[in-house]
């Protein structure tokens, strides 16, 4: 029986600790670049749904690239659009996108460091190659 009770409790001790290392607060960055990555893939989402209004294909272009200074103007030109603003997705995404600028220029700007100010980039990016499988 005691034999039983020190596996039990070292099992315990074991996913206790495992816990806790995955337990850390994000950083000012790891949130960042999460959001970031969840709006591009909200947007594809949303270009690519089959029962969107049609004021999402004239939407700008949403491909968010953190280290890219131009990422600032990109949010705030999206988040400004005029159009569709009575779609309900478009709207839950500009408000993720406003998010994500409040973040940037506020909580994490010492935090950021942009790689790049090359604005094409964002409006053409290019992605890296599939590999094959």
């Amino acid at each position: 029986k005691l034999p039983t009770m020190k596996m039990l409790l070292s099992l315990i001790v074991l996913l206790s600790a495992a816990l806790l290392a995955n337990a850390a607060p994000p950083t000012c960055y790891s949130r960042v670049l999460s959001l970031s990555k969840e709006i591009t893939e909200s947007f594809k989402e949303l270009q690519t749904s089959k029962d969107v209004d049609s004021c999402v294909e004239m939407l700008p272009t949403l491909y968010l690239d953190i280290h890219n200074y131009c990422v600032l103007a990109k949010l705030r030109d999206f988040v400004a659009y005029p159009r569709c603003e009575r779609v309900l997705e478009v709207s839950e995404l500009k408000e993720k996108a406003r998010s994500l600028y409040t973040i940037m220029i506020s909580y994490c700007r010492r935090d950021l460091v942009f790689l790049t100010d090359d604005c094409s980039a964002l409006e053409n990016p290019v992605l890296p190659p599939i590999e094959p499988s």
